[in-house]
């Protein structure tokens, strides 16, 4: 089992959507700090997915400073200097971008737009 969640997405590359469900789960501290994480093997088993899209990942969260290499370890899990949940908002702004120019195909305003997200926060709350 995963110390992460992870939907596979279709439409975006499984290592982009490996990178952000770790970097999720380091800023909400889903995954502590000094924390073991799985090694490449594990994640590719698991998520069902080719060890270098696996290592692919591994490496850019170790290149953005959420892993580290540990000798004797592996790879830890390391909560970046100055991360905060502006960085956790920023993984929304490729969802906002689509809502955005969907809302212009569809002809509705700025005001009609926001209260169709409110409606539809309103009526999914967050999960546990």
């Amino acid at each position: 089992m995963l110390p992460f969640r992870f939907q596979l997405l279709d439409g975006v590359p499984v290592s982009d959507q490996l990178v952000k469900a770790v970097q999720r789960a380091v800023l909400t501290d889903e995954m502590a700090a000094g924390e073991k994480f799985p090694s490449v093997r594990i994640l590719a088993q698991e998520l069902k997915i080719s060890p270098t899209t696996a290592h692919k990942a591994v490496m850019e969260l170790r290149d953005a400073g959420f892993l580290a290499s540990r000798p004797g370890a592996g790879m830890v899990v390391v909560k970046p200097a100055g991360s905060s949940r502006e960085q956790l908002a920023a993984q929304l702004a490729p969802a906002c971008r689509d809502l955005i120019r969907h809302a212009n195909q569809l002809g509705l305003t700025a005001d009609e737009t926001l209260e169709v997200l409110r409606r539809t926060l309103s009526e999914n709350p967050p999960l546990p």
